[in-house]
């Protein structure tokens, strides 16, 4: 089971995402958090295997806080300036959707995010 924080500023946002996560095989909502001081918290204790991370926090920027989560990252946030995917990409965000997005375009997101972390774990070579 893939264990996914899921963070955004507004909670009927961090809601909505995470029952979007819960429906899809797999993946199960490790935690929610509203704040970056939050998500960093939460990320230390629940440990989970991705983070879904808006990049409009009230207390932070989500790539500000990306390489802190020891995670990796999938940023879910309405920012689509370039500027803002280049730094997310440099600081290890492994995928990037902006919003507003459908349901079925984030259960994409993490069918591929469950494919790369079925080849990338464990102690095998890569084929």
């Amino acid at each position: 089971m893939i264990r996914v924080l899921v963070v955004d500023d507004d909670f009927r946002v961090a809601d909505l995402h995470a029952r979007y996560v819960s429906r899809v095989p797999g993946f199960e909502v490790a935690g929610v958090a509203c704040t970056a001081a939050e998500a960093v918290e939460l990320a230390a204790r629940l440990r989970p295997h991705l983070a879904l991370l808006d990049q409009y926090l009230p207390d932070d920027s989500g790539t500000s806080i990306a390489p802190r989560l020891g995670c990796d990252v999938i940023m879910l946030t309405a920012a689509a300036e370039r500027a803002v995917v280049r730094e997310a990409l440099r600081r290890g965000v492994v995928n990037y959707l902006v919003k507003p997005f459908s349901e079925a375009d984030l259960a994409e997101r993490l069918r591929a995010y469950a494919r790369f972390h079925g080849q990338l774990g464990g102690d095998h070579a890569l084929a």
